[in-house]
């Protein structure tokens, strides 16, 4: 088992310690005591669940499907920058504008499956 498999249980480990450590704590704690249990409670808690989601994925959505035009159809600028893979007769430019969001494309370019960035 690597790390990568075992970060989430370790990661829910150290939450009920800390969850623990709250319960202990909390009825021998004073006001502010209580508020600082409290707050680091609340980051133990968000960077739990944190470390567990994607969330670069809320960030950089994946393009879906990507959509083409043929070269007379499109509405880019001549100056606008791409980059372009050929397999065969099939042929494909990605824009420069949308890849500085996305960063990858999946595609099949002449029945090749392709990650095509930068």
């Amino acid at each position: 088992m690597d790390l990568h498999q075992r970060a989430p249980w370790a990661t829910l480990i150290t939450a009920a310690i800390c969850l623990l450590f709250l319960f202990v704590l909390w009825p021998s704690a004073r006001r502010i005591g209580k508020i600082v249990l409290v707050t680091v409670m609340s980051l133990v808690a968000v960077s739990a669940v944190m470390s567990r989601l994607n969330y670069f994925e809320w960030m950089f959505h994946p393009v879906g499907s990507p959509e083409f035009q043929a070269e007379a159809d499109s509405k880019l600028d001549k100056s606008e920058m791409v980059l372009a893979i050929r397999f065969g007769e099939d042929a494909r430019a990605y824009p420069i504008s949308q890849m500085a969001y996305h960063h990858i494309v999946n595609d099949v370019v002449g029945g090749i499956p392709v990650a095509v960035t930068y």
